[in-house]
């Protein structure tokens, strides 16, 4: 074989190899799988298990209106009072549901008894309570919200009597933060483009499946019309103004994730093309972010923005064939902050595995 085949050949195999997915992760002599099996169901479950019933520390996020409203979270928040804040045990819950769903074959008995004792028609009559009082109307607005509605819609979707039952427990909460959504949306002049917890791309985002799997079209065509009011026109977007210290969001990758679910291909390409084109450069990349202490709180959320980053863009790659390369940087992302997601410290371990999870889920889609 002439000189000139054998290295076309190797530079077919070392590109093959540059573009092979990355399934295992070598920690030292530890080797950490990227796969969404059984065992990895089992290791990501029992992290919402261990917190679900640890009511302290806990971070309320309660407005007083007099002493009477001071009680225990369990007693405020009788199905969602564990793992430190309410969005966190609520995107736990969604967590068991979703690895039920998945694995049916798994050992799911701890998993259904802990569920089925929370997510009652009583206790859910008390958290819904709580949004009725005369300040808290907007408690949780808008992540907590979109948590509960992911978890709502992973219900409504099982095809198993327990999840019926729940999701029918449920379902005067969801309506009544979608109603508090549709008031609250055409009031909003200008998205929250923070990389926390009010980042209105990402509520928007999670509302949009919600509305598709309950055809709300009403909910549906509102999220599409407020999306592209908020965001159709942005332009110039560059990755070195992110992260800020204590995102867990990235502002950038959650609005091209959020249009590429209200646009058509052709539009989302004419839009991303002046949003962000330097993605169709397949020697792009921006690297995932360091995490200096894990356990501060609030520089452990860099390991969520890693996480988020990742299922934001195997999203966006499946959406136009010319960003298929982006896996490989979601790869990166992915794999610079799953180890840690079991660190032994309560900062990361009460939510990391949820966002661990849906970052996987998204790997797994071709």
């Amino acid at each position: 074989m002439k000189i000139g085949h054998l290295l076309l050949l190797l530079l077919i195999f070392t590109s093959c190899v540059h573009e092979a997915p990355i399934d295992d992760i070598q920690i030292g002599k530890r080797k950490v799988s990227l796969i969404l099996d059984v065992p990895q169901a089992q290791r990501l479950a029992s992290l919402p298990l261990k917190c679900m019933d640890q009511e302290f520390p806990n971070k309320m996020g309660q407005v007083l209106g007099t002493m009477e409203d001071l009680k225990s979270p369990q007693e405020l928040h009788p199905a969602f009072y564990g793992c430190f804040d309410w969005h966190s045990s609520v995107h736990g819950h969604w967590m068991l549901v979703r690895l039920m769903k998945e694995f049916p074959e798994m050992d799911q008995t701890e998993i259904r008894e802990k569920l089925a004792l929370r997510l009652t028609k009583e206790n859910i009559e008390k958290e819904l309570d709580y949004f009725n009082s005369k300040h808290n109307a907007s408690f949780e607005r808008t992540y907590g919200w979109a948590w509960l509605m992911k978890l709502h819609g992973e219900l409504l979707t099982h095809n198993d009597s327990l999840s019926q039952v729940m999701a029918q427990n449920l379902n005067p909460l969801a309506d009544r933060l979608v109603k508090e959504f549709q008031t609250f949306l055409p009031k909003l002049t200008n998205p929250l483009r923070s990389g926390e917890h009010v980042n209105t791309a990402f509520a928007l985002s999670i509302a949009f499946d919600y509305a598709v799997t309950t055809n709300n079209k009403k909910f549906k065509s509102l999220i599409i019309e407020r999306s592209k009011f908020f965001y159709e026109k942005d332009e110039d977007a560059n990755f070195k103004y992110e992260p800020s210290g204590f995102d867990f969001l990235s502002p950038i990758t959650e609005e091209i994730h959020l249009m590429s679910k209200v646009l058509n291909t052709h539009e989302f390409t004419v839009w991303l093309n002046h949003f962000m084109p330097k993605l169709y450069d397949k020697n792009y990349a921006f690297q995932p972010v360091e995490v200096s202490d894990r356990t501060d709180g609030k520089l452990v959320h860099l390991d969520g923005l890693n996480l988020s980053r990742a299922w934001c863009l195997y999203a966006i790659a499946r959406k136009d064939s010319q960003l298929g390369h982006l896996r490989l940087v979601a790869d990166e992302h992915l794999k610079k902050s799953f180890p840690s997601i079991v660190d032994g410290n309560y900062m990361g371990e009460h939510w990391l595995a949820s966002f661990a999870l849906y970052a996987l889920l998204e790997r797994k889609i071709k």
